[in-house]
């Protein structure tokens, strides 16, 4: 259980995101053979391909903030010394865990309109919460992810002289 656990860690979102874009990838392949070799287009690989897109780019929110790429005033931050560098990064985590969990209920409240109105999609006839699921599920995982980066950030202030070597690099 502990190896599951870890590997949900360490590699959940470049997984995901890594399938999405094979699965991307094969359905558009698919329908230019289907397009130019047989005459007809498929109705439903564009589509497909645009939700697992948006599905991607929620998912890429909590990938990036795992790895700590964003944006940043490098040169500000260079600055300062190891511990204030962590300090300014875990003021800087506390201002994007603040804003996710302000944004969690909102994408609760599109995700249940979207449930509630039954919508499906016009080519496949997938339920579209599944889609507006996205920044629901993507700012709960970014929010876990934020407060992963702020404990290790925590860390290296309280640290003397030993520093984590997980933080981020800048």
């Amino acid at each position: 259980m502990k190896r599951v656990f870890t590997w949900l860690n360490n590699s959940l979102e470049e997984f995901l995101m890594g399938a999405g874009l094979i699965m991307m990838t094969a359905i558009m392949g698919i329908q230019v053979v289907f397009r130019y070799a047989f005459g007809m287009s498929l109705s439903w690989s564009e589509e497909i391909t645009r939700y697992i897109f948006i599905w991607e780019g929620f998912l890429s929110i909590s990938y990036c903030t795992k790895k700590c790429i964003s944006i940043k005033v490098e040169q500000f931050v260079a600055m300062f010394p190891k511990r204030g560098k962590a300090l300014f990064k875990l003021v800087n985590h506390t201002i994007e865990l603040v804003f996710f969990c302000y944004m969690i209920p909102y994408a609760f409240l599109y995700l249940r309109s979207a449930i509630e109105s039954g919508q499906v999609s016009p080519a496949c006839g997938i339920p579209m919460y599944y889609i507006q699921a996205a920044p629901f599920v993507c700012f709960i995982l970014a929010a876990f992810r934020i407060m992963q980066r702020w404990w290790i950030e925590l860390q290296v202030v309280k640290a003397k002289e030993k520093g984590g070597e997980e933080s981020c690099q800048s």
